[in-house]
């Protein structure tokens, strides 16, 4: 069975409160029962982590190396800010997948800049939670390989 991490950045632990218009009204308690449905169903061992502070998505980027197959990454606002979870995601030799419940591009101009991107296998953004769905079914695929 393939292991994946799923990292949530900053404000995501507030879905279902914030922004609906943006981010729906699904809580991350709901997305993470949905993801581990999925996982069940398609035989992937599924962790979620979910922290406000930088050196904890780092540390737990870190941590990903050694027994993980796999990556999905929404890092909030950090994806436009932190080079050091760029570095820390640069350092892994897993795939990874960068995730966005919004299409950071059709919303402001600093969105538009992802400094995860050029480390990530693909991009899934603008499909609401159905994007987590999405990252898992692309990286099971990928895995399978």
């Amino acid at each position: 069975m393939k292991k994946i991490i799923i990292l949530n950045g900053p404000n995501l632990n507030l879905l279902g409160e914030r922004e609906k218009s943006q981010y729906g009204s699904s809580t991350l308690n709901d997305i993470e029962k949905s993801c581990n449905e999925y996982a069940n169903k398609n035989n992937l061992i599924l962790s979620f982590f979910q922290s406000n502070i930088e050196g904890e998505l780092v540390e737990e980027i870190q941590n990903s190396r050694n027994g993980l197959d796999g990556l999905i990454i929404n890092a909030g606002g950090y994806t436009h800010t932190s080079v050091a979870i760029h570095d820390a995601l640069k350092i892994l030799k897993i795939p990874i997948i960068e995730l966005h419940i919004s299409n950071i591009y059709n919303r402001e101009d600093f969105r538009h800049k992802s400094l995860i991107s050029n480390v990530a296998k693909g991009i899934i953004c603008g499909f609401g939670e159905n994007g987590y769905i999405m990252a898992l079914d692309a990286m099971k695929k990928y895995l399978g390989k």
